[in-house]
């Protein structure tokens, strides 16, 4: 097709002298010099650990049912061999849990463990050492800060990737050059947003992840998953890209989710995978005659990848057809054995056991120096500090409060006994209190912050000291100095302290040292456990020890002998004890310290006036008079400590990817007897969503700026969603899809700085109904699948979910029986006791994850199902199950409406009314699926007969911005 040629032109001549700049700049720096390297795979295998671990250990060993020393292995990966040399784009393909993402991690060395056993060789240019050559890895999940542009992301990515002796113009150069290449021109001075603000869609983000990687002219690329998330065009372009850059010379290995036809011949190499085993490994232009061989030739008009995925998967939704498919992948498997035997005898047969690798060690890169990085850093975490104005607020309306509500409680203590034992415990809560606070606080956004280190950190683009350095310095000004001091200005007058300017100095350092403690503590608390739960416990079992040894509760040389040392190692005891000494006997000349209101005429020269002398409170507390400079050395001392600390555990204690213990699977006896029709929708009203004339804008006020700015996301749509058939909202990448359905599912949120305005009606069935009513009749499948806990297994999630989702009137057999119901409709039978893991603890995979999400939305026979983007991160085949038990809901009566990014050729003949979306939220078409080629053939644009509709519309809408005549030729169609 003409226009797809023209859309294919990546390389033509540049306009301007600008654009003829921007490519010698990425000749020269980025896209061009790099080192050759093969990457030969030998006999690959991996097996983990799941033999019973913890309480089921010890359990197992006292009744004897196993030895202790018995450890019992599954295998996830088989003997796989490979070859992908320099200058190829191999893919790694395979249906959901066939062990693409896990071939990826080992290739790359970012998965480890005890509990894992890797055999085989892995050979980069014949050296098993991945630290000799320069590589980069692209996660599944886009880790980005969400409150800087995409410009700014990667602006301080290549300050901190590109080589030092580059200059700021050069570096912009090639940042403008990625943009332009991965599309991102539009989205350029978008922020990248998050589930909260909304920003960049899923598309513009993963090709913003990949930017950031390519900026460290890497020799070889490990893309996970790239296209997931993307829409179909993107996804060829993107794909387009990664061949271009493999042309030069990169070795780039991808595992990809439903490949469009013309993705599959950019492929250089193939991996065909299932069940961990290889089926075809080798190049892309003999696997088809290979199969054909095999009588398994590809029918007309059928994208290749799809067919092989669909030959390699097994189909588990009924015994027939998983009897069938099992028998037919086991051959070709068996096959390919005999195949790659003959091709690689060669190689031997015996390969030595690889050690597991914690984590990756890059080679020096070339990356920017510790004073370079500490400038780049604290620039970026300012930025993202400011920008987080209700973080910021939060920390001062903290400190305000709580000086404002302590200070209230212990306003003007008097010089009384009881005064004088209201100041001591106005002291320990200016010691702990507030510190205890701003310890949780920075827990909490540690946790948020840290998997961008973790990321750029073993990238080897970023050192432990130029974080811990730089991340004070951005807050020193704008928190580390105020919090303190506001605190400190508002709490020591209203309690009446001693008004003396040295006097509230020392109590405004104390605290200032104490909130630094805090900080630090916060620090070495993350880095030990990156989860806020751990973190937290970490750092709440330290406040504990703060309040048994601090002296206040209980006199510290009242403290049993055995466990009095533990003052020592409270910093609390210092800061509280400096706070006392400054209080009652500092700054006086007096021995006896400061004097307070003592009935008795004689003054400390009277023994009734005793009690009443700051030198009493000091021993009766247990401190020692002078006991003010000593402390805040020790405090000063904590401070280091905590931070160096927390150093040494970021630089040792190596974040990788574990796999944990999965449960045996225990015989499925319900398999095909399960069919729960109780409460069925079939009798109930069908529901009918029409939208007329609706349109959204959000309005995004700055601080900086007076006039807010307001941004069109849709313009007015008109079109109908009817039961009974799917409704499909497709468009690119930043056309607005999931706002539509966030629309419709009333989740949109006005908070200080953004509000939405929402024009037009949205009916159900020809009424208008209230937010309750909306929320009673829809479900809605987010894109991501965050809402599943990790440390849970696939069938407890949907049973703990059916549980709590299901009618009363249903017992909890019913309820179970409903969630092993739902779990074999969903394809999820083989992973249905496997954990369902999160980043840093390996589980079940992406597709797995999805649709153990979508499952559990389904429980509840919803009215109204709203799905955001449900086959993203589904293999093809899983894809085309998942769109069949879609179609068996809809069919049941019910109103399905779904956003689709990349849609099978053998689906679009599935789908019933089609709302097509250009960047910008403008529809193009809405009506029936059978109008829609007829629509855009009466505009002068026919579909060729060997193209798949869906792709040829997204085609035909979608904007070029990879060059500046294509971006005009396509904003003119």
């Amino acid at each position: 097709m003409d226009k797809d040629r023209e859309a294919g032109c990546l390389h033509e001549p540049a306009e301007s002298s600008y654009s003829s700049s921007v490519e010698k700049t990425v000749n020269d720096l980025s896209f061009h010099a790099v080192k050759a390297v093969d990457v030969q795979v030998r006999d690959l295998s991996a097996d983990i650990d799941v033999s019973p671990g913890g309480i089921k250990a010890l359990s197992a060993i006292f009744n004897r049912q196993t030895k202790p020393s018995t450890k019992t292995y599954k295998r996830i990966l088989h003997h796989v061999s490979a070859k992908m040399p320099s200058g190829s784009l191999t893919a790694i393909l395979g249906g959901s849990g066939s062990g693409k993402t896990t071939m990826l991690h080992a290739l790359s060395h970012r998965i480890g463990g005890s509990r894992l056993r890797l055999g085989g060789e892995i050979l980069y240019n014949g050296d098993p050492h991945i630290s000799e050559v320069r590589n980069a890895y692209v996660m599944q999940h886009d880790v980005l800060l969400p409150t800087l542009t995409v410009r700014e992301t990667l602006l301080y990515a290549a300050e901190l990737r590109l080589p030092p002796p580059t200059t700021p113009e050069e570096r912009g150069k090639v940042v403008e050059a990625v943009i332009l290449e991965l599309g991102l021109k539009e989205c350029a001075n978008t922020r990248i947003g998050n589930h909260v603000h909304k920003g960049c869609s899923g598309g513009e983000k993963r090709r913003t992840s990949l930017g950031v990687q390519m900026l460290a002219n890497p020799s070889v690329l490990f893309l996970d998953e790239v296209t997931t998330g993307l829409d179909a065009t993107s996804a060829f372009q993107l794909i387009k890209t990664l061949k271009l850059l493999a042309s030069k010379g990169r070795t780039i290995i991808v595992t990809i989710h439903q490949p469009r036809s013309e993705i599959w011949g950019l492929f250089d190499g193939l991996v065909l995978l299932s069940g961990g085993a290889a089926v075809y490994s080798g190049s892309v232009n003999d696997c088809l005659p290979y199969f054909d061989d095999l009588d398994f030739p590809l029918p007309s008009f059928v994208n290749p990848a799809e067919f092989l995925v669909d030959l390699a998967a097994i189909d588990n939704r009924s015994p027939e057809l998983e009897q069938e498919s099992s028998a037919r992948v086991e051959a070709l498997k068996e096959a390919w054995r005999q195949a790659a035997g003959n091709r690689t005898s060669s190689l031997g047969d015996e390969k030595p056991i690889l050690e597991p690798v914690p984590a990756t060690q890059h080679p020096d890169n070339g990356h920017a120096y510790l004073g370079r990085q500490i400038r780049v850093l604290t620039r970026r975490t300012f930025k993202i500090t400011y920008r987080d104005p209700m973080g910021m607020a939060g920390s001062y309306v903290e400190a305000l409060s709580m000086a404002v509500i302590t200070g209230w409680i212990f306003l003007n203590l008097d010089g009384s006994l009881a005064g004088i034992r209201s100041r001591q415990g106005a002291l320990y809560t200016a010691a702990s209190l507030q510190g205890y606070l701003v310890l949780i606080f920075e827990t909490y956004r540690l946790t948020i912050d840290m998997p961008l280190f973790d990321r750029e950190y073993a990238e080897g683009v970023v050192s432990v000291s130029s974080f811990l350095i730089s991340r004070r310095l951005a807050r020193v000004l704008v928190e580390d100095f105020p919090i303190p001091l506001i605190f400190s200005a508002i709490y020591y007058f209203m309690a009446g302290f001693e008004a003396h300017p040295s006097q509230f100095f020392v109590f405004f350092a104390v605290n200032l040292l104490l909130h630094y403690i805090a900080v630090t503590l916060a620090m070495l608390s993350v880095s030990v456990s990156r989860n806020f739960a751990g973190a937290s416990l970490i750092g709440n079992i330290s406040f504990t020890i703060q309040t048994l040894g601090c002296g206040y509760f209980v006199q510290s040389n009242q403290i049993p002998v055995w466990v009095r040392w533990l003052k020592w190692t409270a910093y609390v005891f210092y800061g509280f004890g400096a706070l006392a000494a400054n209080e009652f006997v500092g700054h006086t000349s007096s021995p006896a310290g400061r004097l307070y209101d003592c009935p008795a005429p004689g003054g400390t020269s009277d023994a009734a006036c005793e009690q009443y002398t700051g030198a009493y409170v000091m021993r009766s507390l247990g401190f020692p008079s002078d006991w003010i400079k000593r402390p805040i050395i020790a405090l000063l001392g904590f401070t280091i400590a905590f931070y160096i600390g927390a150093g040494l555990v970021l630089r040792y204690k190596r974040v990788g990817i574990e796999i944990p213990r999965t449960r045996q699977t225990d015989p499925d006896t319900s398999l095909g007897k399960e069919d729960l029709t109780a409460h069925s929708m079939d009798d109930g009203q069908n529901v009918t969503v029409s939208l007329r004339q609706c349109s959204l804008d959000i309005r995004k006020r700055d601080p900086t700026l007076r006039k807010p700015h307001t941004k069109s996301i849709l313009k007015p749509i008109s079109t109908l969603f009817e039961p009974g058939v799917l409704n499909v909202i497709m468009g690119p990448s930043g056309s607005g899809k999931t706002s539509l359905l966030n629309l419709m599912a009333d989740r949109l949120y006005d908070d200080v700085s953004t509000t939405y305005k929402i024009k037009g009606a949205m009916l159900f069935n020809n009424t208008v109904p209230s937010p309750d009513v909306v929320r009673s009749m829809c479900s809605y499948v987010c894109q991501d699948d965050d809402a599943l806990l990790p440390c849970l297994t696939v069938r407890e999630n949907l049973r703990f979910a059916a549980g709590l989702r299901l009618p009363d009137h249903l017992s909890k057999t019913e309820k179970r029986q409903r969630a092993e119901s739902v779990l074999l409709k969903m394809g999820l039978k083989d992973c249905a006791d496997n954990l369902v893991g999160d980043d840093l603890m390996k589980g079940i995979s992406g597709g797995e994850k999805r649709r153990v999400t979508i499952a559990i939305q389904i429980l509840t026979d919803p009215r109204i199902l709203l799905l955001d983007e449900p086959t993203s991160g589904l293999d093809a085949f899983t894809a085309s199950s998942i769109m069949t038990v879609l179609r068996g809901l809809a069919e049941e009566g019910r109103t399905l409406i779904l956003t689709i990014h990349q849609a099978r050729s053998d689906l679009y003949n599935h789908f019933g009314n089609i709302l097509l979306l250009a960047r910008g939220g403008s529809p193009v078409f809405a009506g029936k699926r059978s109008d829609m080629l007829p629509h855009f053939a009466s505009l002068g644009f026919h579909c060729p007969t060997a193209t798949n509709p869906a792709d040829f519309a997204l085609d035909l809408i979608t904007v070029n911005l990879q060059h500046a005549s294509l971006e005009a030729v396509t904003r003119e169609k």
